[in-house]
């Protein structure tokens, strides 16, 4: 959890928030309508207000937002939220226009344009797309644009699922390289307990690593019932982020001044240290900034070339092949346990791996008709994750 003191822990907040110059914003569902229908327009003003000061303090923003689907629901004026995947789409298209009016609308009297952009973990898996995503979105703020993130619920049939705004403002984050992601949510922060049923729950001022402990504490945080995710997503995203070397704060969003008193070091909501140096870009993207499309599972001899011997990876150590990946597409690799330790390009698709793995390199060309070289993963489109606590 932390080990410092609080003169420390005030330290480390003026140095990474005071100093931040960058911000991703995730606002939930919770936040912007917490009945479950429409946007809450008071508090896209609040926000406005304190995106402004920000601006005006030479610091740039970009937002993550859910509310599509509410705002649809207030349009076509459904209590209920539907279950169906393709309602859920027909809501998110409906609302998506209705939504981003709000936005313009809050952030005009601040004289700041907004700007909508729709993305998918699809659309950061190719490393081109993903550089092209990222020039876009630096474009925007280099004019001093407001970029309003949301996932295409349209066409991602299965990123309709928990915590995906939490999930993609993580891989925002890696993508423009944030110096701070902020999770904005309808509670202070992680707990150590349930806050009004635990009567020793506190709130964890600093977060050093994500371990174990850490996970079991965000199962007994409460979350809103309104949105998709929960605080449990939310250290998971925390978990991604800082392991790229980007700081993350959770902290209540129903507070008009959040943004303006973390930025001042003010001890708002629970802090989670960034882990190490940051990665080089590729690297980065490799490791947090895509979703692997499968998994290659290999033996203990090959994970130890790969982990202390900076070796490749060729087909003579590999298991077993899951999921449906494409050649030159991300895959997770992963020990005889089953534990991931490593993400790569794979040069072959997984139908492929599953003919020529536990073989020689040298037979590959007389399996598949053709060879591609003699790695599966060469060792430069290969990047090590950080181990877990």
């Amino acid at each position: 959890m932390t080990n410092m003191d609080d003169a420390d822990g005030s330290a480390l907040r003026a140095r990474l928030l005071g100093g931040a110059r960058r911000l991703v914003v995730k606002l939930g569902s919770s936040l912007l309508a917490p009945e479950g229908r429409g946007v809450r327009t008071e508090r896209l003003a609040s926000l406005a207000a304190q995106v402004a000061e920000l601006h005006a303090q030479d610091r740039e923003v970009v937002l993550v937002s859910s509310g599509a689907i509410a705002s649809g629901m207030r349009l076509l004026k459904l209590a209920r939220r539907p279950e169906a995947v393709e309602e859920k789409q027909a809501l998110a298209a409906i609302g998506q226009p209705d939504l981003m009016r709000a936005y313009a609308e809050a952030f005009a009297p601040h004289r700041l344009f907004t700007a909508q952009v729709l993305l998918t973990s699809d659309d950061l898996l190719a490393r081109k797309r993903f550089l092209n995503a990222r020039k876009g979105l630096l474009a925007l703020l280099a004019r001093g644009v407001v970029p309003i993130v949301n996932e295409n619920d349209m066409v991602a049939v299965d990123e309709i699922r928990l915590g995906d705004n939490d999930l993609l403002s993580a891989q925002v984050a890696v993508l423009v390289h944030a110096d701070v992601l902020v999770l904005l949510t309808d509670v202070d922060g992680l707990h150590t307990g349930r806050p009004g049923a635990d009567a020793g729950a506190r709130r964890v001022d600093t977060v050093v690593a994500v371990t174990a402990e850490i996970r079991r504490m965000a199962g007994q945080t409460p979350g809103s019932g309104v949105g998709s995710g929960g605080m449990q997503t939310k250290v998971r995203a925390a978990d991604q982020v800082t392991r790229a070397g980007h700081a993350v704060l959770i902290a209540r969003g129903t507070d008009d001044r959040l943004l303006l008193r973390a930025v001042a070091g003010e001890p708002v909501g629970t802090l989670f240290l960034p882990a190490g140096t940051k990665m080089p870009s590729r690297k980065r993207w490799l490791a947090f900034g895509v979703k692997p499309r499968g998994a290659i599972v290999v033996d203990a001899g090959a994970r130890v070339a790969l982990v202390t011997g900076g070796k490749s990876l060729l087909p003579k150590g590999i298991q077993r092949v899951t999921g449906g990946f494409g050649r030159d597409e991300a895959v997770s690799l992963q020990g005889p346990d089953g534990a991931e330790f490593a993400r790569g390009l794979s040069a072959y698709a997984a139908d492929e791996v599953a003919r020529i793995k536990g073989r020689p390199a040298s037979e590959i060309a007389k399996v598949l008709g053709a060879s591609r070289g003699d790695e599966v993963v060469h060792r430069d489109r290969l990047v090590l994750l950080p181990k877990e606590e």
